[in-house]
């Protein structure tokens, strides 16, 4: 059975609330769970204490049981501790798009012709 550490989504519309669960991998996101392991309230601040609620002891159980906790979960973890960071890298999110590369390409493409219109007399002067 694969496990997974994950967050199961509560509250109403508009106002989420998730309960992180060791549950089956094969269950649905809100549906059946092993056990309830913390909360997570995104809309309380960053900074308050009970934004996130965990039972450290028992995710640690269940990892050492197998469980795989999501990447949510994860970052979570290494917030209170108890994983290292990890290294993440993804170059392509910084990149623009097409059509702010083509909009670079036209900038560029003006500035190049305006250097040469600018050069053009000054070297007509100076072969004179």
């Amino acid at each position: 059975m694969a496990m997974k550490i994950r967050l199961a989504r509560g509250g109403s519309k508009k106002r989420p609330f998730y309960r992180i669960v060791a549950a089956d991998s094969r269950m649905p996101r809100d549906g059946r769970f092993i056990e309830k392991l913390g909360t997570y309230n995104p809309l309380l601040p960053k900074d308050s204490e009970d934004r996130v609620k965990m039972d450290v002891e028992k995710v640690q159980e269940w990892i050492a049981k197998g469980a795989q906790p999501t990447e949510r979960v994860v970052r979570m973890l290494e917030a209170a501790g108890v994983r290292e960071k990890a290294e993440r890298n993804n170059p392509k999110k910084g990149t623009p798009g097409k059509k702010a590369q083509e909009r670079e390409q036209e900038k560029a493409d003006k500035a190049a012709a305006a250097a040469e219109a600018a050069n053009a007399p000054a070297e007509e002067a100076s072969a004179e």
